[in-house]
C-alpha cells in the first residue's frame, strides 16, 4: 500500500508482483464476499478486526519488521496500546513457577502494566490469572495472544480463562476464523507476544522451548530480555538459565527488576502509512511498474537464498543493492511461492528456480 498509494491499487498490482518473482500459475485473491464473511463472523461474536493501515493497531506491534497485516481482538483494544510484558515459559511448570509467575503477574497489573501471555498451560495461564486479580480501572490487565481463530480455544480447560480475558482485556490472533491451532502456529503466536511486549520474562524453560523463540525474538525486535532463575537440577529451569548465561537477559526476582528497563516511548497511534505521496518508489518514477534495473537484484538475492533461514539485513549487505530494492523482490518471490518470511523476518527458500 505504501508503494501503490491505495489498498484497490496495490491488490490490482499483486498479480504482476507474483509474475515478477517467478509463479506461472493464477494468484488467487480473496474475493469480497469472503472478506465480508470473515468481518461478520467477527462482529457477530463481539470481536473487531484491526488492519495495519488502522490507527488502532498497536504502535509496539507497528514497529517490528514482520507485522501482521490483520489483527482479530475480542475485548479492549486500548490495552493493544498500553505498556505491557510478556510472560512466557514452560507448560508442564512446577507449583513454585507458578505461584511465582502469578504474583509477578498481579503486581505488574497493580503498577498499571498490562501482562501479556500465550493461553498455554502453565506458566501462561499463571500469568493471566494473576494479572487478573482483582479488577480496578488503572489496574494493567492482560492480553491472550492465541495461535488458533479467536472463536477457538486452546487449551480446552481454559474456555472460562479466555472468555474472562475478553470481558476484563483482550484476546488477540492473527489467524482467521475457525483455525484450529497447530504447530507451525505457535511460533507466529510467540511473535505477538514479543511484539506487543516492552520487554518479554521467561520464568521456566527447558533448552528446546518455544519460550526461547519469544526470547529471541524480543531481542530481535530490540526489547528487554529477563529471565528467572530455577534450579540447575530441574531440565524445566535449563533454558532460561541459559538465558542469563549466555545472552543479555536481566535476572528477575521481584518487579523491581523490570520496571526500569521498560522504555516509555510508545507513540499515539500507527502512522507507518502517512504520507504515501512522500515515500519513493524502488522503481523510481515508474512506480509500479516493470523494470529491467531489478533484474539483476532478482537474480544475486535468489542465488543468496537456500533452505537455512536468512536475516533480510544480510541479504541486503552481501548483495549491496537498497534496502528497498531487496524488499521489493523479496515481496515478489513470496507472492510467487518461491520463499516464506518467518517469525523474526528471516527468509527462507521454498521452491529452487529451476523446478518452477
Amino acid at each position: 500500500m505504501a508503494e501503490y498509494g491505495s489498498g484497490e491499487s496495490a491488490l490490482a498490482a499483486l498479480p504482476d508482483c507474483a509474475r515478477r518473482g517467478g509463479r506461472r500459475g493464477p494468484l488467487k485473491i480473496a474475493d469480497e464476499a469472503s472478506v465480508a464473511k470473515e468481518i461478520a463472523g467477527v462482529q457477530a461474536l463481539g470481536g473487531k478486526i484491526v488492519t495495519l493501515c488502522d490507527p488502532e493497531y498497536p504502535p509496539l506491534l507497528a514497529e517490528i519488521p514482520d507485522s501482521p497485516p490483520v489483527l482479530t481482538v475480542m475485548g479492549n483494544l486500548a490495552c493493544l496500546a498500553a505498556h505491557g510484558v510478556g510472560i512466557v515459559g514452560a507448560r508442564n511448570a512446577s507449583a513454585a513457577g507458578m505461584r511465582f509467575t502469578e504474583s509477578l503477574a498481579t503486581e505488574l497489573s497493580r503498577a498499571g502494566v498490562t501482562v501479556i501471555s500465550g493461553l498455554a498451560r502453565g506458566i501462561d495461564g499463571a500469568a493471566h490469572r494473576g494479572a487478573l486479580h482483582g479488577t480496578f480501572p488503572d489496574w494493567g490487565g492482560t492480553v491472550a495472544a492465541i495461535a488458533g481463530g479467536i472463536d477457538v480455544v486452546y487449551p480446552p480447560e481454559h474456555t472460562a480463562l479466555q472468555a474472562r480475558i475478553a470481558e476484563e482485556g483482550a484476546v488477540v490472533t492473527e489467524a482467521p476464523l475457525g483455525t484450529v491451532p497447530q504447530a507451525r502456529h505457535f511460533p507466529r503466536r510467540n511473535r505477538l507476544i514479543a511484539g506487543l511486549s516492552l520487554g518479554t520474562v521467561v520464568v521456566e524453560a527447558a533448552v528446546q522451548s518455544g519460550s526461547l523463540i519469544t526470547a529471541d525474538l524480543a531481542d530481535k525486535y530490540s526489547r528487554a530480555v529477563f529471565a528467572v532463575p530455577g534450579s540447575p537440577l530441574d531440565p524445566r529451569c535449563r533454558g532460561s538459565n541459559n538465558l542469563l548465561r549466555s545472552r543479555n537477559a536481566y535476572l528477575v526476582e521481584n518487579i523491581a527488576d523490570i520496571l526500569p528497563f521498560l522504555r516509555s516511548d510508545i507513540s499515539g497511534g500507527n502512522q507507518l502509512f502517512s504520507g504515501f505521496a512522500e515515500r519513493q518508489s524502488p522503481w523510481g518514477e515508474n512506480a509500479g511498474g516493470e523494470s529491467s534495473g531489478l533484474d539483476t537484484v532478482r537474480g544475486r538475492v535468489l542465488s543468496l537464498l537456500s533452505y537455512t533461514p536468512v536475516a533480510v539485513d544480510d541479504l541486503v549487505r552481501h548483495c549491496q543493492f537498497s534496502v528497498s530494492a531487496v524488499l521489493t523482490v523479496l515481496t515478489e518471490f513470496e507472492l510467487a511461492g518461491r520463499v516464506e518470511t518467518l517469525p523474526g523476518g528471516a527468509v527462507v527458500l521454498l521452491v529452487p528456480a529451476e523446478t518452477e
